[in-house]
């Protein structure tokens, strides 16, 4: 038995992470608490307080601070669990909820069982640079379709419609139209939203680059039309390690694309998506859904099936077939990164199509 488990036997540690403070609680072998305290969130603090301190277990909750902290306190010798937050409703359900209870919390499911944490594993650190290029591409987007649609709703109450184009040439488009009274308002948005198209047009080169460079498995996933470099990364980036799923379907449940259930006795109602998985991510493969059952998207597998399950009609048919088909998707592209097998459309159809007889 290593030194670590066996200091972890003895003393539990559980880290309520804050902004600019944590608190800390920590247990001996009997469970009872021999310490409790207060850190700044600070890497001299925090290395201060555990640099010569026994190793322990220590639980800490995901969030903003969250990796350098696992990675500091792993470099010290401590077993870092970080806490998957949907797991803790005792903690934030609670009504005698501060930051002193938290941590005391932390340190006792931690002792008791870490399972009933569901510790993740955070990203390596280049991953996660490299993911915040696609994140700040899409915040940029959001930034950009929020002044777009202010201006056009601006412009409405002037009795101003303005032509169909698209977001990268509306300034240019718009400018002209906009009245003399606006023009103190909504010009230097104009010259805003052409920056940040310019900005948006940097972050894509960008990923192709790092596409091609750094993650060439990417090109495995593009083979599925609708699925482009910014998807394709950010699904490679959000999974790292795709051996780490037993199977491929797995992997619509982690992104939360699999139906919540809340089956009781004779009881089992049909519920909406989970959403516990990466939100960027998901919202990327359900878009990618909507532009495969859309005009643009080809014939294929995918498409037949999303299709189905739209026509069998009801006000929710169309949003149904978009999730199972995000689902289904993501299951495809991680076989295809896994198995690196050449992308068929029409697999399917063609296995089940009838044989041709030929006629004499």
């Amino acid at each position: 038995m290593t030194d670590v488990t066996t200091a972890a036997n003895r003393m539990t540690i559980g880290i309520d992470l804050g902004d600019r403070f944590s608190h800390f609680c920590v247990l001996d072998e009997a469970g009872e608490t021999i310490e409790e305290g207060r850190l700044a969130m600070t890497e001299i603090a925090f290395r201060r307080r555990f640099e010569t301190a026994p190793a322990a277990r220590i639980a800490i909750e995901v969030g903003t601070h969250s990796p350098w902290v696992d990675a500091l306190l792993t470099k010290l010798g401590h077993e870092v669990l970080v806490a998957n937050p949907r797991k803790l409703r005792m903690i934030f359900k609670s009504d005698r909820k501060n930051d002193r209870l938290d941590a005391e919390q932390l340190a006792r499911v931690a002792r008791l069982d870490p399972k009933l944490l569901s510790p993740i594993a955070h990203r390596e650190r280049s991953t996660r640079a490299d993911l915040a290029v696609a994140r700040a591409r899409d915040t940029a987007v959001a930034a950009r379709t929020r002044m777009v649609n202010h201006v056009r709703g601006c412009l409405k109450s002037f009795a101003v419609r303005l032509p169909k184009c698209s977001t990268r040439t509306f300034p240019r488009r718009v400018v002209a139209a906009v009245p003399k009274e606006l023009r103190p308002a909504l010009v230097p948005l104009l010259r805003m939203i052409g920056e940040l198209t310019e900005r948006i047009v940097a972050y894509e080169k960008r990923i192709e680059r790092l596409s091609k460079e750094r993650y060439p498995e990417t090109a495995l996933l593009r083979q599925v039309n609708g699925v482009g470099a910014v998807t394709a990364l950010t699904f490679v980036l959000t999974l790292e390690e795709p051996r780490r799923f037993r199977s491929s379907r797995s992997v619509g449940a982690y992104l939360g694309l699999r139906p919540k259930q809340r089956q009781s006795g004779a009881s089992d109602p049909e519920l909406r998506i989970s959403k516990a998985g990466d939100r960027d991510l998901r919202r990327l493969l359900v878009q990618s859904a909507q532009y495969m059952l859309g005009p643009f998207g080809c014939d294929s597998d995918l498409r037949r099936f999303g299709s189905k399950i739209a026509a069998r009609g009801g006000k929710s048919a169309k949003r149904r077939a978009v999730v199972a088909l995000a689902r289904k998707l993501a299951v495809l592209l991680h076989r295809l990164w896994v198995t690196g097998e050449v992308y068929e459309p029409l697999r399917t159809a063609t296995r089940c199509a009838p044989p041709v007889v030929a006629i004499p």
